[in-house]
């Protein structure tokens, strides 16, 4: 009876203190599931620290590691579709390096997958504990606007780390799109997904590059591919600012007829072009924003450029498709 094949995809930027600790995490893992053959595949995203170096030396001591080394930065949506693209089990999971997402979950998953019920074992926080009032508020602000305007449902407190098998891997490369929302990407393709919760775990060493600006870039980038709700809002913005300046229009005739006196008052007509002129400016930023993403996706440039390989890895899966 051959044994599953399970990849554990991890991204990495500036890691260099998380990879061996990530890997001896997942080798205590690993021995727990003595009937699977584990194949850790890490993408370095362009690390300023000695992220790669650490990566080399882990590869040379086992040889279930392999690593694919970016030219330079391209975001952990692009080394997500890279390690997905190389990874050759009929299982793949996706984590993060610095152990918010926690290895001894899949021991559950690998059981759970098992079973031929499900397409995915998904993981989600049961809170965000640790994390700075503002960006909790924010982020549970994010999830309720979003499947409001999305026919796409995005799970609240989702995490990137799940379980998945090969079909519904495929399925997620067959998208092949430059401006990448991953969580929407895993709803969108369907397949049968349950849910694990876990309590929101701290990193074990090392800072996170996540600033609060970046998820808020994030958080438009998946509204923006998942929602046409913003150019229907500026639309309505549009019709009703003129329906209100055609009222407006009527009233101070009719006053002017009846009263016989112009209406006066430049500070207020003042007010009334600078809001309308705010308006006129977010929808045209609307706009811009839906064009500026058409313009990258016709370009096809490729979602990264690879630098450096283990030299063990296979040709990536779909990626002669994607840069065609």
């Amino acid at each position: 009876m051959s044994k599953d094949i399970i990849s554990i995809v991890v991204p990495c930027h500036n890691e260099e203190e998380m990879v061996p600790i990530f890997h001896k995490e997942i080798t205590a893992v690993s021995e727990q599931l003595p009937d699977a053959v584990f194949e850790m595949i890490f993408v370095n995203d362009g690390s300023k620290d000695a992220t790669l170096a650490e990566l080399k030396r882990v590869a040379s001591l086992d040889e279930r590691v392999h690593y694919l080394s970016f030219s330079r930065n391209f975001g952990k949506e692009a080394a997500m579709v890279a390690g997905l693209r190389h990874a050759t089990g009929n299982y793949v999971a996706v984590m993060d390096a610095d152990l918010q997402d926690p290895p001894a979950m899949l021991v559950e998953m690998v059981a759970l997958i098992r079973t031929g019920e499900y397409d995915c074992i998904g993981t989600k926080r049961l809170d965000r504990k640790g994390e700075p009032p503002i960006r909790s508020f924010f982020a549970r602000q994010f999830y309720q606007l979003i499947n409001r305007i999305s026919d796409t449902e995005i799970v609240d407190g989702a995490r990137d780390f799940r379980l998945m098998t090969r079909q519904m891997v495929d399925a997620v490369l067959e998208m092949t799109e430059y401006n990448r929302f991953s969580k929407g990407i895993f709803s969108w393709v369907g397949f049968e997904t349950k849910y694990l919760s876990y309590e929101n775990q701290e990193r074990v060493a090392g800072k996170t590059t996540w600033s609060f600006w970046s998820l808020f870039k994030y958080s438009l980038d998946g509204i923006v591919a998942f929602s046409e709700a913003p150019l229907a809002i500026a639309a309505f913005t549009g019709f009703l600012s003129f329906a209100v300046a055609i009222l407006a229009a009527l009233i101070l005739t009719v006053r002017t007829l009846v009263f016989g006196n112009a209406t006066s008052g430049w500070t207020s007509l003042i007010v009334i072009i600078l809001g309308m002129g705010g308006l006129q400016l977010l929808c045209l930023g609307i706009l811009g924003k839906y064009l500026g993403k058409t313009f990258m996706e016709t370009k096809r440039r490729p979602l990264y450029i690879l630098k450096e390989t283990d030299g063990a890895l296979p040709t990536g899966r779909k990626e002669e498709q994607n840069d065609d």
